[in-house]
């Protein structure tokens, strides 16, 4: 099968014929229909976050179950499914405490002395990528690693659920658990923070603000539901904010990933507020908060896919898109083909775009 494989750091990922293992024990066999570039991923192949080499990168997708193994309980050949990188045991304490996304269990990996999942035809194994590997034709994942989902879904909207928009949600949904009325910043509005403003929207949240230095995207965060916009490199910005909400936001989510940004996502919180950080702060990054601030009963927390539910929150999201209510077809810039993926991270490194969605024929 085809595939985009990374070598090393800061190199072109380069399209190969790979070699994929049959489904073992709860594995299911998924042609890939869709997958998006998410900014996460140039996170690994710029190097900033250390991977194994070779790998093939990938991870927000959705697609079609061809073959599963033994012990799969809850799929079949057929189902529609979007995956997602934090797969889960269902036993662990993180799981049965409702907190699926924070799983580390090593029981949803192959044993060790097992053959890789995928490898290059000389044999070579490749790294397992988030648990998906979702830049090729076909992924070999645990069956608690995808969601079946109902099949008027289009599968390019339906890929952006397995990151950015789980994220973004969630962070209103589950982290922030916004109540109607209330006030929410969110920093950076690519495609994470997007979601994020979008279910603010459907939260029903008063004010909801969008920071961004790039006009276009404070444009899009418009069209999905915010009330007010800000250059994210105004030198006021803060008392912009504090000004406008009377105090500052109930909640801000920081979806860039800088120490910078969540410190400005603390600043701009009114008293007893909480501040989500979801951007990856790469390793050395440090946030620093003054400490005489948290007698103001602020609350600064940290999430992984926006604390989500997945085998209840992603049918439910899929749900509201077709029922009119999750705008996903803003968050789509372009529709490409594998061999273009090299060209979409660079309109992600220059912030230039806001998905690209690779579509397999």
């Amino acid at each position: 099968m085809k595939a985009a494989v990374l070598y090393a750091p800061k190199t072109d990922l380069v399209i190969e014929d790979i070699r994929v293992s049959d489904p073992g024990p709860r594995e299911v066999l998924i042609r890939t229909m869709a997958v998006g570039v998410c900014r996460s991923d140039l996170h690994f192949i710029d190097g900033a976050f250390p991977h194994p080499m070779p790998t093939v990168p990938g991870h927000e997708a959705a697609g079609i179950v061809e073959a599963v193994g033994s012990d799969v309980a809850h799929l079949k050949v057929g189902d529609h499914v979007i995956t997602f990188f934090t797969v889960f045991c269902g036993a662990c304490e993180f799981c049965v405490s409702g907190r699926p996304s924070l799983c580390i269990d090593p029981s949803t990996r192959r044993a060790k002395g097992a053959p890789p999942r995928l490898s290059l035809n000389d044999g070579t194994p490749l790294a397992p990528f988030l648990n998906l590997s979702a830049y090729a034709e076909m992924m070999l994942v645990h069956e608690n690693a995808c969601v079946a989902i109902s099949k008027e879904m289009p599968m390019d909207r339906a890929a952006l659920l397995g990151c950015a928009v789980i994220t973004g949600a969630g962070a209103i949904f589950n982290d922030s658990q916004l109540r109607p009325g209330e006030t929410v910043a969110v920093i950076g509005c690519g495609g994470i923070g997007l979601a994020a403003i979008n279910a603010a929207k459907i939260a029903g949240a008063g004010q909801i603000i969008a920071i961004d230095p790039v006009a276009d995207k404070l444009a899009l965060a418009e069209k999905l539901g915010a009330t007010h916009g800000f250059d994210a490199m105004d030198p006021d910005l803060t008392k912009k904010v504090i000004g406008l909400t009377g105090g500052g936001v109930h909640y801000a989510i920081e979806a860039v990933g800088r120490p910078n940004t969540a410190e400005l996502a603390w600043n701009i919180l009114r008293r007893g507020g909480t501040a989500t950080i979801l951007g990856m702060i790469a390793p050395g990054g440090e946030v620093k908060i003054p400490g005489p601030t948290f007698l103001t009963g602020k609350k600064l927390q940290g999430s992984l896919l926006g604390s989500t539910r997945f085998p209840i929150d992603m049918p439910r999201l899929v749900q509201l898109y077709l029922d009119g209510k999750l705008d996903l077809d803003t968050m789509v810039a372009e529709r490409i083909r594998l061999e273009d993926v090299n060209a979409a991270m660079g309109k992600l490194r220059t912030g230039d775009t806001v998905r690209s969605v690779i579509e397999f024929a």
